[in-house]
């Protein structure tokens, strides 16, 4: 687990001042994996007090812009923030309740992961995200009687 000491350290290598709500944002993105954006202003405010929502949007962007967080945003989903930054990790999303865990970067044959035609870009990531249902939905699921 990070520290305020850690975070500190994190926002000077980016060129970033040490303010009292990017290292509460940074602490909420690093105790919330995926937290939304409602989440990280709850986490803030139980730190800070009052603190405007677009106080925190504008960290969030600042913190993202210099690489010390990540947004992702699967399909009809709300934007998320995580902390695992610079491996090129993936993710697998429950199609039920929205949970979202990560996954380390496929193994084995992934021809998905080269793209046939660049179009001229210099690719530079690839982002895989796997759907499903989590355990949790699927043992809440109501499960259909045999006829004998």
């Amino acid at each position: 687990m990070s520290t305020t000491r850690d975070f500190e350290q994190m926002l000077r290598g980016a060129d970033l001042r040490v303010t009292r709500p990017r290292l509460a944002v940074l602490d909420a993105v690093h105790s919330h994996p995926h937290a939304d954006t409602d989440t990280v202003i709850g986490a803030v405010r139980e730190r800070l007090g009052e603190v405007s929502h677009q106080a925190v949007y504008d960290v969030l962007r600042a913190l993202t812009d210099a690489g010390l967080v990540r947004r992702i945003q699967p399909a009809s989903s709300v934007a998320r923030y995580e902390a695992r930054v610079g491996d090129n990790h993936h993710h697998v999303v429950c199609r039920s309740c929205g949970a979202i865990a990560d996954v380390d970067c496929a193994i084995g044959h992934a021809p998905c992961l080269s793209a046939s035609d660049d179009h001229g870009f210099s690719i530079d990531e690839a982002e895989v995200i796997y759907w499903g249902t989590c355990p949790a939905c699927s043992s809440a699921r109501p499960r259909t009687a045999q006829v004998n």
